[in-house]
């Protein structure tokens, strides 16, 4: 299979490749692990020995790893290639479609081709030319205006082609771009999660079923509560009709709620209910994922007796979740068969599930994608997802590109998420838009939309000279919020009153990142077409949202040539 992406080593810039392979090649050796893990490659394909000389693991993801290998050509030149080894318990079905995305979408206008594929029982290791590439965290803050601009343009140029053939990538974000700013070269990789839309060309893509749409759905009325009476709930528009209260219902579902709230705080599978780090959008600690969250959990499940040890601690802690999970799921059940369909709920904007809501059906929608960068219609589950959902993350990036942090948004759950997006975009447009594709969300309090111009400039540290009147909302208010919590230290659920005031202090100045003016670069003269685009990108309506063909024709690209 002929590879149209060719190596970073071109013809073009020889010089320039050779070193800038030199210098990545005196990195460190891969660690005992890394070793272990592949000589178990070699083992589970051994057709791999004879072709390829895998020098190290460069990424790892849930559903495979990627290695770094060469390959020697028959010119006698070495070849460098980047190795994906999809973990055995991938669908072989889910497989086939994402070769198949590969060959018929790849190999040019920056989406990553495929050269051969190799399979030995149930592993499966795809080899794609290897672009070296720099890290988005660490080039975020050095980059020029220009090359944001050129960098946004090859992303659409990316989104444009696979949507040309009915692919929803699902998964856009940045380690998923990969970016060579010394060459300046492009890839969007990693089809694992893609999907088709209903006139897909991709074949396979009509019959593979995303795994998220299995089981990993919430309840029909989900609600978080962030503290002080404020809370945002997601409901099916059928039920806003049935929200009076009956106190026979309460008395029925007052126990199982009990319940509900002992296994929110011992189990993993009610999250909202624990008090979590709400680290999210122009957090100062960029590079940090947290692992807090279940720390925190387990933390609390142990501490149970001083007279026994660890050990009996936390054998009494497994039998305590397994008991609650029991009587728990054993009360839904019979709740579920004892509920009649046309009784109304009794838990509507309260923090907590009746049994009435128990007793429905699960909604059932896709939500593959990486936290921070899924759509509203994706958080809110609706059924229906197109290719709008990759523009939302390629605007999701786009905003982390103009203000200067990363990740943007940030949080554990989806509505909260939900709620971190009412603070930028409004809380009213918010549930507009949610009723266009057939949800309706109910937020405490009202949150004004933010102007995007003023919001990035101040939290990038620079003060443009091409001010506009982008956005409608004022540009600054007491109810525009951001969480900057420490990835480090647990925390308890925050409140919109308190991410307004926080936001509020970085765009005084507290958090906004000094820029110089020798380095400016370009950041003091952004055009109001960037912020244009940016609000068509995170338009909150999949309907509207602007289309990677259109964002190519917008005047922010009019002096780029195709």
């Amino acid at each position: 299979m002929e590879a149209v992406l060719k190596s970073p080593c071109d013809e073009q810039h020889p010089q320039q490749a050779e070193d800038f392979h030199e210098n990545l090649e005196q990195s460190s050796k891969p660690s005992a692990g890394v070793k272990k893990d592949i000589e178990k490659l070699y083992e589970a394909v051994p057709q791999l020995v004879n072709v390829f000389k895998i020098k190290k693991k460069i990424g790892e993801g849930t559903f495979s790893s990627v290695y770094l290998a060469t390959a020697q050509l028959q010119t006698g030149y070495e070849e460098k290639m980047a190795l994906k080894h999809l973990i055995p318990t991938s669908h072989p079905l889910r497989i086939a479609a994402e070769l198949q995305c590969l060959t018929v979408a790849g190999g040019q206008d920056n989406v990553m081709g495929v050269k051969y594929c190799f399979r030995k029982n149930d592993h499966v290791v795809i080899v794609m030319p290897y672009l070296e590439h720099e890290s988005f965290l660490d080039i975020l803050n050095s980059l020029s205006f220009e090359e944001v601009r050129e960098y946004m343009f090859n992303l659409f140029k990316a989104l444009r082609r696979i949507h040309h053939f009915g692919i929803v990538h699902r998964d856009v974000k940045p380690s998923n771009f990969l970016y060579n700013r010394q060459l300046k070269k492009y890839a969007l990789v990693d089809f694992g999660l893609a999907q088709g839309t209903p006139d897909t060309k991709i074949e396979l893509l009509k019959s593979a079923h995303s795994e998220d749409q299995q089981g990993s759905c919430l309840q029909m009325n989900p609600i978080v509560t962030l503290g002080n009476g404020v809370s945002v709930s997601v409901t099916a528009p059928k039920q806003i009709a049935q929200q009076s209260a009956s106190k026979a219902a309460d008395r029925r579902s007052s126990s199982l709620s009990k319940v509900q709230m002992k296994q929110g705080r011992g189990g993993k599978e009610d999250s909202v209910h624990h008090s979590v780090q709400r680290s999210v959008f122009g957090e100062r600690n960029f590079n940090v994922y947290s692992s807090t969250y279940q720390e925190n959990s387990s933390t609390k499940l142990i501490k149970q007796s001083k007279v026994i040890d660890v050990s009996s601690r936390k054998l009494v802690t497994k039998k305590k979740i397994m008991s609650t999970r029991t009587v728990s799921s054993g009360a839904a059940r019979k709740a579920a068969s004892a509920c009649p369909l046309n009784l109304p709920c009794d838990c509507y904007a309260t923090d907590r599930v009746c049994s009435v809501c128990l007793s429905r059906r699960q909604q059932v929608a896709p939500r593959a994608g990486t936290p921070g960068f899924r759509a509203p219609e994706v958080l809110t589950k609706c059924p229906t997802q197109t290719t709008a959902i990759d523009m939302w993350s390629a605007g999701i990036i786009f905003l982390s590109l103009l203000s200067g942090r990363y990740p943007f948004f940030k949080a554990s759950d989806d509505l909260t998420a939900l709620a971190q997006i009412m603070t930028v975009r409004g809380s009213r447009e918010t549930i507009q838009a949610a009723r266009t594709f057939g949800k309706s969300v109910v937020c405490t309090q009202v949150v004004p939309t933010q102007n995007l111009r003023t919001l990035c400039e101040k939290l990038r540290g620079t003060n443009s000279s091409c001010k506009g009147s982008q956005g409608e909302g004022p540009s600054r208010s007491e109810n525009n919020t951001a969480l900057s919590v420490a990835a480090d230290k647990p925390c308890a659920p925050e409140t919109l009153g308190k991410q307004i005031e926080h936001l509020q202090s970085l765009q005084e100045g507290d958090g906004a990142l000094e820029t110089k003016e020798a380095d400016m670069k370009g950041w003091d003269q952004v055009p109001d077409e960037a912020y244009d685009l940016l609000d068509k990108l995170l338009d909150l309506n999949p309907a509207t949202r602007i289309t990677a063909k259109e964002a190519l024709l917008h005047p922010f690209f009019k002096d780029i040539r195709f």
